[in-house]
């Protein structure tokens, strides 16, 4: 005998449930990890901005030192080495700068209200993809002024990453993502877009759904933009939704509180 279909479909809600249970878990490992690394980084880091410091500093006692007494070789020497320091300080502080971002997404207690600069965590993001999408998708911001938002930094920020992650991954080839930040009234809004795929009717209703995911298998859980909705919506009382043209892309639109509204609260 067949199962009445309202079994079903809470068996299915269920199971939605647990899949969302074990991505939040999995994240919240991710973050302790990523602190650990974060604190083993940052030592070496501080390190050798030390050092580029020192050997600043003695190259220009040097110089002085050396003055109308150095030879030609002597003097490219010296310029060499500068050289070399400012591309070892350009490339440190291009670790740094990605530290920084994953500092944003290791916070997993953390779950405080605070005072964001939303084109922050969208920049500290975008960072994190640039690896996957160097050389073939370009990224363009549109930021107009906005005030500080109140959110729990590390959730939007995760919540942000997910979305560009999908948006990256939707571009076959070369193609594009924009970002936009602007302001309509009490919200932020976020507009994520880009020149993929797009999405099929068939896949809208379903794809802020846990689970779906229109990617082959072992590539992905379908749960980046679930959590993405939990996130926006349930955690920042705030809206999640899309447009798309399959063959022309997809557009997200985020839209926070400036100011968040405890539940209960008039």
């Amino acid at each position: 005998m067949d199962r009445p279909t309202e079994v079903q479909n809470l068996e299915h809600e269920i199971a939605t449930l647990r899949e969302q249970m074990i991505a939040m878990n999995r994240l919240f490992s991710v973050g302790q990890l990523a602190a650990g690394v974060i604190h083993e980084i940052n030592t070496p880091i501080a390190s050798i901005f030390s050092n580029i410091e020192v050997l600043q500093k003695s190259l220009d006692v040097l110089e002085r030192q050396m003055q109308d007494t150095a030879t030609p070789k002597a003097r490219q020497i010296v310029e060499t080495m500068r050289s070399l320091l400012a591309v070892d300080r350009v490339a440190c502080e291009r670790i740094s700068a990605i530290v920084r971002s994953l500092k944003t997404h290791a916070r997993a207690g953390d779950e405080e209200f605070r005072d964001t600069a939303i084109e922050q965590l969208l920049d500290d993001s975008l960072r994190l993809i640039q690896a996957d999408v160097k050389n073939r998708v370009t990224i363009q911001t549109e930021y107009e002024a906005l005030p500080p938002v109140q959110s729990i930094p590390h959730l939007l920020g995760q919540a942000f990453l997910n979305i560009l992650v999908n948006a990256a991954q939707a571009i076959p080839g070369e193609g594009s993502i924009i970002v936009r930040v602007k302001k309509q009234g009490d919200f932020a809004v976020i507009e994520i877009e880009d020149t993929g795929v797009g999405i099929t009717i068939d896949c809208k209703n379903r794809l802020l759904a846990g689970g779906f995911t229109t990617k082959p298998l072992g590539e992905g859980t379908g749960l980046g933009l679930a959590i993405s909705r939990q996130i926006v919506v349930d955690r920042h009382g705030g809206s999640l939704d899309f447009e798309s043209e399959p063959g022309k892309g997809t557009t997200f639109f985020v839209r926070i509180p400036l100011r968040h509204q405890p539940a209960g609260e008039a």
